[in-house]
């Protein structure tokens, strides 16, 4: 066999691993896709077939039952301001550590990725109890949870790249008559698109579709829902709504979509912006 026959073989090869791939990632969400416009009935025959008639009757109904709108407001507010916070503090403090340069910093930043490793579950109970005695089981100690947890990360994506980030452009700022906060967020913070973008992504899609923080903290305050639990308190009382199949499929379905459409505009900063935070440790 040649060496251009050989080359192409491999292409082949390569290309139909990562079709296998793709079709193995995307099977879950075209499962979820097809069952949304069936009935309880079709689901349950032949859960994999199309649907005999393609109908939005199921998804009207399901966005009735898991009050699709305020959810979605709720989940929006939460997830703008719980990311808005994360950014903002977790990139001033790895520009912070980054041009202190001395051996406190150095111990700061390790604290950071060290909580990384810390599980939630071990944190739980003892956070909840001193949020609850500070009256914040409520939203607004929703999206401080969701700061406080998502910081280690960003803070480790952030350091990375603001290493590279030349101190010369600050200096000359300084020269120019900028302050700390102008030097900041009109130098050094317009350079991290590529990382900020990566923390939206990664901590947005983990804050939409999260159910155990929502749950322990706001558990069945009436109007005060996320989009997850919505849709839990909506399966436990599906028999008011018909048959749980063609409630919980349609329901997951639109609860998704809003942060696919997100990562589907913004997947080509992710990978660029993981590189870029991690590579130049």
């Amino acid at each position: 066999m040649s060496m251009k026959n050989r080359h192409v073989l491999g292409e082949a090869v390569r290309h139909l691993i990562l079709i296998i791939l793709a079709l193995y990632t995307l099977a879950p969400l075209l499962f979820l896709f097809v069952n949304a416009f069936k009935s309880n009935n079709e689901i349950i025959a032949s859960p994999v077939a199309l649907p005999e008639h393609w109908t939005l009757q199921y998804i009207k109904t399901a966005m009735e039952a898991i009050n699709f709108g305020k959810a979605l407001g709720l989940t929006f507010i939460i997830t703008f301001f719980s990311i808005l916070l994360l950014v903002i503090v977790s990139s001033f403090a790895a520009w912070a550590m980054v041009r202190s340069k001395t051996i406190l910093s150095n111990i700061v930043f390790l604290c950071f990725t060290a909580a990384m490793l810390v599980p939630f579950q071990s944190l739980m109970y003892p956070l909840l109890s001193v949020f609850e005695k500070m009256g914040l089981k409520n939203v607004q100690g929703l999206i401080l949870m969701y700061g406080g947890f998502g910081l280690s990360m960003s803070v480790f994506l952030y350091h990375g790249f603001i290493k590279s980030v030349p101190a010369s452009l600050e200096e000359a700022a300084v020269l120019d008559g900028a302050n700390l906060f102008q030097m900041f967020f009109k130098v050094v913070f317009p350079l991290l698109k590529g990382t900020t973008v990566t923390v939206i992504v990664l901590n947005g899609m983990w804050i939409w579709n999260d159910y155990l923080l929502p749950f322990l903290v706001i558990g069945n305050k009436t109007g005060s829902k996320t989009l997850t639990l919505e849709l839990y308190f909506a399966k436990l009382t599906s028999g008011q709504y018909g048959n749980p199949w063609e409630l919980i499929f349609p329901a997951v379905f639109v609860t998704i979509i809003p942060i696919i459409i997100l990562y589907i505009f913004l997947q080509k900063y992710i990978v660029a912006g993981v590189s870029e935070g991690a590579v130049k440790m």
